[in-house]
């Protein structure tokens, strides 16, 4: 087996989710099992309601199953405290929203090294990686701008920047190109890719835009909250010859 994959970053065991609406019951996930490996590019897709959203939050540790059992590098989320959850949301994951969620009075400075200082970085830290960090996602002389300031794709670079910046184990990453335009999404997409491979980050997209998903090394389908399909994308370079998948 290829090193890189040897380290399962996350695992979900059987997980299902019910939301009640009222009297009614509405499973969004059934029964999803599911490993990802360390320093993997996967994408779970799938259509409006499939489940992929809050697959993606029950990794994040922003919801709860109704059971099963989901880790972070081998802890089970289910076992730990409310503080322990938060610091795991802290220091391991990193979080890329479609809305990009950036403090509205923070500069793309500030906003990148905003959880740094949550963790008690030292100043000259924070500068040396955030200031390095947005000459990566191409964002050198915009610092000072406020997000009102910027354009829909440079308030997802430093969104980018943001969930980078605390060195986490795994990057979630929501419907990322959601409102940007074609070139912006492939540029963004490119920027995670590096990110990726020079940096062996974990990332797990939620997505059902096919540029996400060509790029992806591996996809998972959800339909109506099950896995349907686990397996690479069927595009040029991509076949069968070259499954990569982990455990293979």
């Amino acid at each position: 087996m290829n090193g890189r994959y040897q380290t399962a970053m996350v695992e979900l065991r059987d997980i299902t989710k019910i939301y009640r609406q009222g009297t009614v019951d509405i499973p969004a996930l059934r029964g999803v099992t599911l490993t990802i490996q360390k320093g993997e590019f996967t994408a779970i897709c799938g259509p409006s309601g499939s489940g992929k959203t809050t697959a993606l939050n029950i990794i994040g540790a922003l919801d709860t199953p109704t059971s099963g059992e989901v880790s972070v590098e081998g802890q089970n989320l289910g076992d730990l405290s409310r503080r322990a959850l938060s610091r795991i949301r802290r220091d391991r994951i990193g979080f890329v929203f479609q809305a990009y969620n950036l403090i509205p009075v923070l500069t793309a400075y500030e906003n990148a090294e905003i959880v740094m200082s949550l963790q008690g970085a030292t100043p000259a830290e924070r500068r040396r990686r955030v200031m390095d960090l947005l000459a990566e996602v191409g964002l050198t002389g915009l610092e000072d701008r406020r997000p009102d300031q910027l354009s829909g794709g440079q308030q997802q670079r430093v969104a980018i920047a943001r969930a980078i910046a605390a060195n986490p184990a795994v990057v979630l990453a929501d419907e990322p190109t959601a409102n940007v335009d074609s070139d912006t999404a492939d540029k963004l997409l490119a920027i995670m890719e590096t990110l990726n491979t020079s940096r062996g980050v974990t990332f797990i997209f939620s997505t059902h835009d096919p540029r996400v998903m060509a790029r992806a090394r591996r996809l998972v389908r959800l339909v109506d909250g099950s896995v349907a399909d686990d397996g690479i994308p069927n595009t040029p370079g991509r076949g069968p010859d070259s499954d990569h998948r982990p455990g293979r």
